[in-house]
């Protein structure tokens, strides 16, 4: 599994998404700044934070807590 978190510099909720992906126990992420990246600006601008399952290609947006990440990554449909 391939998780990367989509966050922006400077952002407040992309901290907190850190510390629920930290309290969620996510064992191997990447983190990938967008600013900068006109692609990755265009596709999430302002719903980042988001964590995406890179091999199914299924996203999950913010706000999310410990307990809905831990269901993202048991979820059938990712797979």
């Amino acid at each position: 599994m391939r998780l990367t978190l989509y966050t922006r510099d400077d952002c407040h909720l992309c901290d907190q998404a850190m510390e629920v992906m930290a309290a969620a126990r996510v064992p191997e992420y990447e983190s990938v700044w967008i600013d900068g990246d006109a692609a990755l600006e265009a596709r999430y601008g302002v719903r980042v934070p988001v964590l995406r399952d890179e091999d199914s290609g299924t996203e999950l947006g913010w706000p999310f807590d410990a307990a809905a990440v831990a269901a993202f990554l048991a979820s059938p449909c990712r797979g």
